[in-house]
């Protein structure tokens, strides 16, 4: 069986993590802006790059916090689809999934 106070500490520790990655992508964007158009455009490609990343952190930042929330209201470990138990493997894996192997398929 999970032990939940681990858990909750596995997903509190992984939210701040992308927290400062959020920080530093958001940094990084703001500092960008060369007035030399050749260093603008190879600096947009990579603003492109910071977004997706950044955005990847904000949407995983979501999934901990419906975790978090699931964990408050007893039904974490439990798919959200089936109602089956996630494995432990699973949610070893991946803290945040609300959905059991067969589920996410």
């Amino acid at each position: 069986m999970t032990d939940i106070a681990a858990r909750i500490a596995q997903i509190k520790d992984r939210q701040l993590e992308l927290i400062a990655r959020v920080t530093h992508v958001d940094q990084e964007l703001a500092a960008h802006g060369s007035p030399d158009w050749e260093d603008n455009a190879i600096e947009h490609e990579e603003d492109e790059t910071l977004e997706a990343l950044g955005n990847a952190a904000k949407k995983e930042i979501m999934m901990l916090d419906a975790a978090l929330k699931r964990i408050d209201a007893g039904e974490y470990g439990f798919c959200v689809a089936c109602g089956n138990d996630i494995s432990e493997e699973r949610l070893d894996l991946l803290p945040a999934t609300p959905f059991c192997r067969n589920c996410a398929t």
